[in-house]
């Protein structure tokens, strides 16, 4: 959903540019905290204006109108009451309240504190129940063997790369689908990419990697006189989606028998993370750092880890020197049935 500029009050409007040009969110992040906010605009049109407390739908009440008079009186009282609606009426849970209290901070911070449109942030003393913390789920070194060895794949060699590196390098989906043929140094065995908040990193690449990147830059095929940029492709030759590259892990974890079990793409993230941490010996602000995460107050007293230390996480990882069979069993089978198949036709049509 792109936003509604024309349905904007003028401060809600130059907040949006303000936390675009100033905060390095991401494009998504905008978005949302757009969302966010404006949810809340309305909401507060609909329990103080007559005129609209009996619109059932949230979204047909207009907020281009609205004057910063009516932030100047919000309540601690009022952003709790709101975040009780959206827990009961909208079932939001606690990761989506925590991201609408978030963006409400941001928004009266900015009006308070940056622009003086009101004389109190509300917001100062918002509270909120932190989350319960699940353990997050992850493949034992078994299953990860285990879903690398049993790819069988119409792009073996872009498929098994993918894999590979959400396993050894704890990459996010966002982060390997932007990947640039720019961004790999082979010589130093490392590549950059960009994370969340559009902020880069760089990730070292241990010896599976770069035979798996090898492997498949040698077979990366490009139409004449294209210019795709793009580490990984689609079929149709462009930069492959997310959705594609979900599809090829959760395919793969079928294959292997994995398939069912609530193991997903970010799920390869979290196995990276804890192989490194059982096998490696890896502490955890070393983790932090390969996983790109924001740093947190306890760590702050901390210098940035050396560079060595960081290729040491990747290097640490007990699938550094896996090596897949040169052809596992599904695949000669899919290649007798291939061949079975074109002894009684004449005419083969290519994926």
């Amino acid at each position: 959903m792109e936003i509604d500029r024309k349905q904007c009050p003028d401060f809600f409007l130059d907040y949006i540019l303000y936390i675009t040009v100033t905060k390095s969110l991401s494009s998504r992040t905008v978005q949302e905290y757009y969302l966010d906010i404006r949810l809340f605009l309305k909401y507060l049109r609909m329990m103080r204006e007559p005129q609209f407390q009996d619109i059932n739908d949230l979204q047909q009440i207009p907020i281009k109108d609205m004057s910063i008079s009516a932030l100047q009186s919000v309540t601690l009282q009022d952003l709790y009451n709101y975040l009780y609606y959206v827990t009961e009426e909208r079932e939001n849970h606690d990761r989506a309240r925590g991201r609408k209290v978030s963006a409400l901070r941001s928004f009266f911070r900015y009006l308070c504190q940056h622009q003086k449109l009101i004389s109190q942030d509300p917001t100062e003393q918002l509270e909120l129940p932190s989350p319960k913390k699940a353990l997050p789920r992850y493949l034992t070194l078994e299953q990860s063997q285990q879903l690398l060895q049993s790819l069988n794949s119409a792009y073996p060699e872009r498929d098994y790369c993918i894999l590979t590196l959400f396993l050894n390098c704890g990459i996010r989906l966002s982060e390997l689908v932007g990947l640039n043929l720019s961004d790999i140094n082979f010589k130093e065995a490392k590549m950059r990419v960009l994370g969340k908040g559009n902020k880069e990193r760089m990730v070292y690449l241990n010896e599976a990697c770069m035979d798996a990147l090898h492997a498949y830059l040698q077979v990366r095929e490009l139409p004449e006189g294209s210019a795709e940029t793009a580490v990984f492709l689609s079929k149709r030759h462009t930069r492959i989606s997310k959705r594609r590259v979900q599809q090829v892990v959760e395919t793969a974890l079928a294959q292997a028998d994995l398939g069912g079990q609530g193991f997903s793409t970010h799920k390869l993230r979290h196995t990276a993370a804890t192989l490194m941490y059982q096998y490696g010996n890896v502490d955890a602000l070393t983790l932090k750092e390969v996983l790109g995460h924001a740093s947190t107050s306890t760590t702050e007293i901390y210098t940035h880890l050396s560079n060595q230390i960081l290729k040491h996480a990747t290097d640490s990882s007990p699938l550094a020197h896996f090596e897949r069979n040169s052809q596992s069993q599904a695949e000669q089978e899919n290649n007798e049935d291939h061949e079975s198949k074109s002894e009684n036709t004449d005419i083969t049509n290519p994926e």
